[in-house]
């Protein structure tokens, strides 16, 4: 994992020049907005569902469906915060091949070993540990409590997968907080809350990023 500092700004900055560029500080801010989001959505059932058990305890059935509720919607942004992984389709075995031998140029033996496992790829960054797949990525804070999900994907729709990641590693490594202020947020919340909704191989990727942010 690199911790070089930027170079220059990416040039998809001009395609989204109303959005102020991202620092730490607002990275803490988003993370306190989406977790009142988040509560402002689920208190009202659960709010609901107590009041009901304590006015008549024959609606207990309707407050479990409340409660379900209340814990379903986190579960949907959730959801929509691991999709950014998932993978897409093969563009040939022959392409992904070279593809993968660019990306194992720009990254060291541990990250080879990791995307082996995983088809991902860990950067340290300054704003935390970075997991890049195909057309997405995923950011554990520092302290590893945290994580910010990116919808973000290399131009090009017929790229093998290890291209699609190289590219955006570059553009990681070239401006950290352009890269984010281009990228769109899927989802901001707890780790344990995202693990569930990964793939297995995933789930690996991410406890790494977490053990590599609380150090």
């Amino acid at each position: 994992m690199s911790d070089r500092p930027a170079l220059e700004s990416l040039p998809e900055r001009a395609s989204v020049y109303w959005r102020p560029r991202v620092d730490d500080a607002s990275l803490s801010r988003v993370g306190r907005l989406w977790t009142l989001w988040s509560v402002s959505h689920t208190a009202p059932f659960i709010a609901a569902a107590v009041a009901l058990v304590l006015i008549n305890p024959v609606t207990t059935p309707v407050a479990l469906v409340l409660l379900a509720h209340a814990w379903v919607i986190p579960e949907l942004y959730a959801a929509r915060g691991a999709g950014v992984l998932r993978p897409r389709a093969s563009v040939g075995r022959s392409a992904e091949q070279r593809a993968l031998l660019l990306l194992g140029d720009l990254i060291d033996d541990q990250a080879r070993r990791q995307h082996a496992r995983t088809g991902l790829v860990l950067e340290r960054g300054e704003l935390g540990v970075w997991i890049l797949g195909e057309a997405g990525a995923l950011l554990v804070r520092p302290g590893g409590r945290r994580v910010n999900c990116y919808c973000v994907k290399a131009t090009g729709p017929d790229l093998p997968a290890a291209d699609r990641i190289a590219h955006l590693l570059l553009a990681l490594r070239c401006d950290e907080r352009g890269f984010l202020t281009v990228a769109n947020l899927a989802f901001s919340g707890a780790c344990w809350r995202l693990r569930p909704r990964l793939r297995v191989e995933h789930r690996d990727a991410v406890r790494a990023a977490r053990d590599a942010s609380r150090r």
